[in-house]
């Protein structure tokens, strides 16, 4: 997913209405688009992403040398930081795979000053990532284990209408505001758009990792007579729907 979470954090950071800080912290950074669309404000004088995966932290670190930018390795529901310590705090694609949700938002808050802004934005995985109903809904046809797979997927927190707000007012955020952002996924052939099925991140190379061979073959051919839609091979580009919110500390 990064090379679409890349396309998404410009516009999220606008919907966040961040552009100055002393200091900003990214829960769970990942391989850091997000702190690196914060730090393209001059205005922005520190950024620290934070995630509990170590290879995503050193990733994150290879891609730039800007001073403003630190990654550390932690946990999003015990941020290693005193209560006020940052400005704003952001979080993108990260908080529907957290196993504690609201626990991570209440840290967000406690590390964030008073009139500082908490925000996060999270894929309408259900109705807004049409590249993954491709996928799921083909194979939940033919496989009771791809229909379970997709039940899950579809129904992760704070990924439905109206989730985000609900857990911003519950952690007693003030000025709430939910909006979405549609961005494009292209892809330049069947094999570009299959080939994160057979890598080695995420649920879906994971249930394609566990087929038989034969099962993979019936399963990549099923999916790429949805992608063809009886045209050539070439070119696609689906849209993918990211819900955003942003509230303020009390």
């Amino acid at each position: 997913m990064g090379r679409w979470s890349r396309r998404l954090a410009p516009g999220f950071v606008d919907f966040t209405e961040i552009e100055a800080a002393r200091r900003i912290i990214d829960v769970g950074c990942g391989t850091g688009h997000l702190s690196l669309a914060l730090v393209r404000s001059p205005r922005v004088e520190h950024v620290t992403g934070i995630d509990l995966s170590t290879a995503y932290v050193e990733h994150a670190r290879s891609r730039s040398d800007d001073s403003r930018l630190e990654f550390v390795v932690g946990d999003a529901c015990r941020l290693p930081f005193p209560d006020g310590w940052f400005d704003h705090s952001a979080s993108m694609l990260v908080l529907q795979f957290v196993p504690d949700a609201d626990a991570a938002v209440r840290e967000m808050r406690r590390v964030t000053r008073r009139g500082g802004t908490v925000a996060a934005a999270t894929w309408d995985s259900r109705g807004g990532l049409v590249f993954l109903r491709v996928i799921v809904d083909t194979a939940a046809v033919v496989d009771p284990d791809a229909d379970r797979l997709r039940a899950k997927l579809l129904s992760q927190p704070l990924t439905r209408p109206g989730d985000l707000r609900r857990c911003w007012g519950n952690a007693g955020l003030l000025d709430v505001t939910q909006d979405m952002l549609t961005v494009r996924m292209d892809f330049e052939c069947f094999a570009d758009f299959w080939a994160p099925c057979e890598g080695q991140e995420g649920p879906l190379a994971a249930y394609v990792g566990r087929l038989s061979t034969d099962g993979r073959t019936r399963l990549r051919a099923l999916v790429q007579r949805a992608y063809l839609d009886g045209e050539p091979d070439g070119p696609r580009s689906y849209a993918a729907t990211a819900w955003m919110v942003k509230g303020k500390v009390p």
